[in-house]
């Protein structure tokens, strides 16, 4: 193959279910973006986005070195590494350290390597390559990196089609209704630990971050179809930073709002326990009773039964983000793991993240993951 002086570098990833079967998809194009001097790609097995995001960087600078390039434009999709190859993001969870290494070390090896982000859909062609490796990833199937074939001419990626289908030990039939379950960011309520029902307090500075760091991961899926958020602020706030990443709009559904603690409103575990002693142990341990005017966990579960069918209803076979409060989401994976309400008290989720069931036509459902906070490492 030809050397040349400057190419301009793509480069993909994903992971479906994050983590899930992960695959990238790297491109090396001419300076001119004219001709296609190399490809990549290759599925990963279980990996997170940000790992195969990282993989497809490390595949473009191989594949640029490759062709003798001196100067490379990297373009990509991941804000979080450009970001943090450009060195204004600190790295810190570590499984990215040693691939943020690896490729600094590439970049080393050439007269000057750029960063660039753009939207998802400046970055087609890397984006097919790497959902081809994702769906060989599902399969269970190794796809390895593609060889040189010398410059071709430069041609439009074609779109993947969608793939979802059902974990094979499940009997689960049809293609599924995809929920990705989205806490709301921290509010001053959580950093008190106060019961936070349906007062309306803001995200701090911090739940802002949280939300955009989010938005960061979600906004490079390409899967998503629609976002549906409570109607109290502080899961509007969040659900718009993904909103504005993707370009679609938040659509409002009531039934997703947080438990109403009533009279338990702002105050602590330990205040409420002090002042209720009687009903706070009662409320610890039947789902049937309710806080002091207030809203008991069944009622709440009756609520959510209906939610949820009104989304598979208004959405079937598609992928919904869904971002609201803690109880709302336990109880989605709840009905989702077909589980007592003992879910209710022992599984715990984190502010800003995320949790992904899936609900099929048949009846069946499925749980794809629960409390991912990998987004937010770079927030400490």
């Amino acid at each position: 193959m030809s050397q040349v002086s400057r190419v301009v570098a793509e480069a993909d990833g994903g992971s479906r279910g994050n983590p899930g079967p992960a695959g990238y998809g790297a491109v090396v194009f001419s300076a001119d973006r004219s001709q296609v001097l190399a490809e990549r790609r290759a599925s990963l097995g279980v990996a997170t986005n940000n790992v195969a995001e990282y993989n497809g960087l490390i595949a473009a600078l191989s594949a640029a070195a490759d062709v003798g390039a001196r100067e490379v434009a990297v373009r990509m999709d991941s804000k979080l590494v450009v970001e943090q190859m450009s060195g204004r993001w600190k790295v810190k969870h570590p499984d990215m350290i040693p691939l943020q290494r690896k490729a600094a070390e590439l970049a080393r090896g050439f007269d000057s390597v750029t960063y660039e982000w753009i939207p998802r859909s400046q970055n087609s062609h890397a984006d097919a390559l790497a959902n081809e490796a994702m769906d060989a990833a599902a399969e269970g199937v190794d796809l390895l990196e593609l060889p040189d074939a010398g410059p071709v001419a430069k041609k439009d990626a074609e779109p993947v089609a969608k793939k979802t289908e059902s974990p094979g030990w499940t009997g689960a039939m049809g293609e599924p209704t995809r929920l990705l379950l989205l806490r709301h960011g921290q509010t001053p309520m959580s950093v008190d630990r106060r019961y936070s029902g349906r007062g309306n307090p803001e995200l701090t500075e911090l739940g802002l971050n949280q939300a955009d760091s989010a938005a960061t991961i979600l906004g490079a899926r390409t899967d998503i179809d629609a976002i549906v958020a409570s109607p109290l602020t502080r899961a509007q706030q969040t659900a718009a930073a993904t909103a504005r990443r993707l370009g679609l709009a938040v659509a409002t559904v009531d039934g997703l709002i947080e438990t109403d603690f009533g009279d338990w409103e702002g105050l602590t575990f330990g205040e409420a326990k002090q002042r209720y002693p009687e009903q706070h142990q009662a409320w610890l341990g039947k789902t049937s009773v309710a806080p002091p005017n207030g809203e008991s966990f069944d009622a709440v579960r009756t609520r959510i039964e209906a939610t949820r069918d009104q989304l598979l209803t208004e959405y079937a076979g598609k992928t919904v983000l869904v971002v609201t409060h803690v109880t709302p989401i336990k109880m989605l994976l709840q009905l989702a793991l077909d589980v007592g309400p003992s879910l209710l008290y022992r599984l715990h989720l984190d502010l800003a993240s995320l949790s992904i069931a899936e609900f099929y036509p048949d009846g069946g459902s499925s749980v794809r993951l629960v409390n991912d906070t990998s987004h937010l490492a770079t927030l400490g």
